[in-house]
C-alpha cells in the first residue's frame, strides 16, 4: 500500500508548540488543521496510509500531541478509522507513538 508522508520537522516546525495559537508558535490545533487533517483526508480518498514521521524537531509538548492527534479523533468520532489509517515514524524518542496511540484513543471516551 502506497503511503502519504508527514515529516513534522520539514513540514510544519522543528520546534512544534503547545496547545493553542494564543500560547505560542506552531500550536497542534494549527498543526491539526493545516497539515494533518487535510492530509488524512487525502489518505482516506486515496485509500492510502498517512506515515507521520516525528524525527528531527527538538520535542513534543504533551498538549501539541493531544491537540493534534487527540483532535484528529475527535473530527472522525472515531479511533479505530484513525488508528487504522496512520503510522508512525519516531527513532529520536520511540515511545512518542506510543503516547499518541493513547490520545487517539482517550479523544471519544471524554
Amino acid at each position: 500500500m502506497d503511503k502519504l508522508i508527514i515529516k513534522i520537522a520539514n513540514d510544519y516546525t522543528t520546534i512544534p508548540g503547545v496547545r493553542e495559537e494564543i500560547e505560542g508558535d506552531f500550536p497542534g490545533e494549527e498543526f491539526l488543521e493545516k497539515i494533518l487533517l487535510p492530509k488524512f483526508k487525502q489518505a482516506l480518498t486515496e485509500k492510502k496510509k498517512l506515515l507521520i514521521d516525528l524525527d528531527g524537531t527538538a520535542g513534543y509538548a504533551t498538549s501539541f500531541l493531544e491537540a493534534a492527534f487527540g483532535g484528529l479523533a475527535r473530527e472522525y468520532k472515531e479511533s479505530k478509522i484513525v488508528l487504522a489509517n496512520l503510522e508512525f515514524k519516531s527513532d529520536d524518542d520511540p515511545f512518542l507513538e506510543d503516547d499518541i496511540i493513547e490520545y487517539i484513543k482517550e479523544a471519544n471516551e471524554k
